[in-house]
């Protein structure tokens, strides 16, 4: 069964009536023959944990489509369209992302498509306390973009990401740091000078039913442009877990302000092995 496939969106679950989760582990107390596993701990139909098995490995792959309405380079009003795969391995605390994606550009006075830059990153989860998570990750962005400028180079990314449950309740929260070493361009036409990035999150998620969680948050990230001002949003995310292997993924998000995008919606299905 899949417990902590997203344990880098912090959920948590809420009984239902007449539904009994005490170890919220997805399953009921009824069946359940191992009541006490750790929340993090990945267990089979019994409810008892597999991290003991031969092979302690597990993937998954999630496709998704996203849609945008603004160009943040330009601020022109466009609509984006990107069809994006992420690959994602496991083991136990130890996790490996990478992701790719394509999309196809549309506004008044231009077309444009092509790849976006794509990921690699390592992550690894710590539980100091009952309840907390923290999970470390650091990550290479590379560049897959085409720039008309030939100025796209291998950017460098660190996170952190805490993550505390209060009953029902999943607080969360996390902070990235990205090293952009993107040439900076100085023409007769142009200038345009990058700058490293900060980014926060702030939110608060719960389980509505036994297969659903639901979170919103608000997040905020310098420009990757030098006197452009942050990118602040306010989103909503649903995860839901169809059975043991599909789940679905819906995020909205809704730009605070003139450097985001006006609305960006993205929806994804993902296979767990």
């Amino acid at each position: 069964m899949i417990k902590n496939i997203f344990l880098a969106l912090t959920l948590t679950s809420l009984s239902l009536f007449a539904y009994s989760d005490s170890d919220m582990d997805g399953v009921e107390d009824k069946t359940d023959q191992c009541p006490n596993t750790s929340f993090t701990e990945l267990v089979d139909i019994n409810g008892c944990s597999i991290e003991s098995l031969e092979y302690p490995h597990h993937f998954d792959v999630i496709v998704g489509l996203n849609y945008s309405q603004t160009n943040y380079e330009t601020n022109e009003k466009t609509d984006t369209f990107t069809k994006s795969v992420q690959l994602d391995y496991y083991y136990k605390d130890f996790s490996i992302q990478a992701n790719t994606a394509h999309y196809n550009s549309d506004s008044n006075t231009y077309n444009d498509s092509g790849m976006n830059d794509s990921f690699l990153g390592a992550y690894y989860k710590l539980e100091p306390i009952d309840s907390a998570t923290i999970r470390l990750g650091g990550g290479i962005i590379f560049p897959s973009y085409d720039s008309d400028l030939k100025n796209n180079n291998t950017d460098y990314t660190a996170s952190l990401n805490l993550s505390y449950m209060l009953k029902n309740i999943n607080l969360f929260g996390g902070y990235s740091y990205t090293i952009i070493n993107d040439d900076d361009v100085h023409t007769t036409a142009m200038t345009v000078e990058y700058q490293n990035t900060n980014a926060y999150n702030l939110g608060l998620g719960f389980y509505p039913t036994s297969k659903l969680y639901v979170s919103g948050a608000y997040n905020s990230s310098d420009s990757i442009y030098k006197g452009v001002e942050s990118i602040d949003t306010a989103s909503v995310n649903a995860f839901y877990t169809i059975d043991k292997n599909w789940f679905t993924i819906f995020n909205y998000a809704y730009g605070l302000s003139d450097s985001a995008s006006d609305n960006d919606i993205t929806v994804s299905v993902g296979y767990y092995f």
